[in-house]
């Protein structure tokens, strides 16, 4: 029979195998502990598939642990260090305000790392507190559960817990932590790191263990470390295709914001394209738009650039027979992209097989919902539903012209109008994270204390291809303002 004390255990399931790479790669630490937690939300799908007890972890001491007061067993709290390129500057870098705890050894066999962040200093700190704001926490929660239910890789949030204590911003705002959950945290720029302050040896470790972890079928092949930088190729392909057919801009592609792993990783400044312009840039700090929504294919290959450069030492004892194999290898990155990306316009178009017209259908399109500001969700929405007369490119001789030759390309495939159209609702969501509606969940949660309207936020985001009319008022595009739309790191 189970015991009430075996119902209350959390099921933490910890291991730590980062930890046992050698101590370049990290630094030992616990958390500073604060003041007064409290647990703001709580994921508990997410936690279940951890193998981990809700309930114990609304607890009191599951609260300590989500605010760094506690320890779980099992964990081996240490900050990790790395370098980036941010913005195209090189610089050492590292968990300034994060911890891993560990690694959660979930029911299903896979492995999951468990981090804090807005735990305190670390020894990467440099200026910063080591703190957390509440909204950026808050947001970083929504935004990367909504990126999830739209089918793209991401790292995930289990919980956010208020600290009870001030942080100065431009203002006090209050504190809070995030617990985060990642296919792992290795990024680019932890290859880079390992590159510039390490020992071949200490790279080569590295990518030993980044094979094991994330490419077990690669290690077997003939080059081994030419099969990790193919396979990071690989998934970071579809990942930023995923992110363009939602029209997600990340904010801040630094090469220590990619993870190896093919996950959407740290969502500071990022936000949702409302009307379509690939030039739409909402970071306060991109000032050039090297960020911008049109720019992600081409900054994700000159990261994957970095990131070969960085095992160029594993590729080949020879130098020039090293470079010569990472530029194969980097020039499949578009071709594998442009596929992904046309697979996918093609599908938010209902259109299941291959033309050679189809990429100039599609740009035509996209050159007119830029012409007009058209909204870019809505746009591909309404197509959906045969509601062109909804869009801003009504009565637009041009569009009119293109809605025949995009009825005409689809009656010329196999597959059914209702086929068509179940492939056009699968692929085209009712429901983005709209900044606008983002912004006033984070007001009342932050300003008055109501996570009500975050709440019901959550809840519709959570089925984004339902298209139910209960997602209708959440697709309204915001009034317009005199003000663009800005967002910011918030560290």
């Amino acid at each position: 029979m189970t015991t009430r004390r075996e119902l209350m255990e959390p099921g933490w399931n910890l291991d730590n195998s980062y930890a046992r790479l050698p101590e370049i790669f990290y630094t030992r630490l616990e958390p500073a502990p604060v003041r007064s937690p409290e647990l703001i939300v709580l994921n508990e799908p997410l936690a279940a598939s951890l193998g981990l007890n809700a309930e114990a972890l609304r607890s009191e001491s599951g609260v300590e642990v989500f605010a760094g007061n506690r320890i779980p067993e099992g964990a081996s709290p240490l900050a990790q260090a790395y370098a980036g390129h941010q913005f195209g500057h090189f610089t050492m870098l590292g968990d300034g305000r994060a911890l891993l705890l560990g690694e959660q050894l979930t029911p299903q066999g896979s492995r999951v790392d468990i981090q804090l962040k807005g735990s305190g200093r670390t020894p990467y700190s440099r200026r910063g507190d080591g703190r957390a704001a509440l909204g950026p926490m808050l947001r970083e929660y929504i935004i990367s559960e909504a990126m999830h239910a739209l089918g793209i890789p991401t790292t995930r949030s289990l919980a956010v817990a208020a600290t009870g204590e001030s942080i100065l911003r431009e203002s006090e705002q209050p504190g809070a932590v995030l617990t985060r959950v990642a296919a792992s945290h290795l990024r680019v720029g932890t290859f880079q790191y390992a590159a510039n302050w390490g020992t071949v040896e200490d790279l080569r470790t590295l990518a030993d263990y980044a094979l094991q972890r994330h490419f077990p079928d690669a290690e077997d092949g003939q080059n081994r470390y030419l099969s990790l930088l193919q396979e990071v190729i690989k998934r970071q392909a579809p990942l930023i295709a995923k992110w363009q057919l939602v029209g997600f801009i990340h904010g801040v592609m630094n090469t220590d914001n990619m993870a190896i792993s093919g996950e959407t990783i740290d969502y500071g400044p990022c936000a949702f394209m409302d009307a379509y312009d690939p030039a739409t840039v909402f970071s306060s700090i991109d000032t050039q738009g090297r960020y911008a929504y049109g720019n992600q294919p081409g900054i994700a290959g000159w990261n994957l650039a970095r990131l070969a450069e960085a095992l160029l030492p594993l590729l080949h004892e020879d130098e020039e027979q090293a470079i010569s194999l990472a530029e194969e290898a980097l020039a499949g990155f578009s071709e594998q992209y442009r596929s992904h990306w046309l697979t996918g316009m093609r599908a938010k178009l209902g259109i299941s097989n291959e033309e050679p017209e189809d990429e100039a259908l599609i740009e035509d399109l996209l050159q007119q919902m830029q012409t007009h500001q058209a909204d870019f969700t809505n746009t591909f929405r309404a197509l959906t539903f045969d509601k062109a007369g909804d869009t801003a490119l009504s009565g637009s001789p041009k569009f009119a012209q293109w809605l025949e030759r995009w009825q005409a390309r689809r009656g010329r495939q196999e597959e059914s109008k209702d086929a068509s159209h179940q492939l056009m609702r699968r692929s085209n969501p009712s429901v983005i994270p709209r900044n606008h509606r983002v912004e006033a969940a984070l007001e009342a949660a932050v300003d008055h204390g109501d996570y009500r309207v975050m709440e019901q936020l959550l809840a519709v985001l959570s089925d984004p291809f339902a298209h139910t009319a209960e997602q209708e008022d959440y697709c309204t595009v915001p009034e317009p303002s005199g003000r663009p739309y800005r967002t910011y790191c918030g560290t």
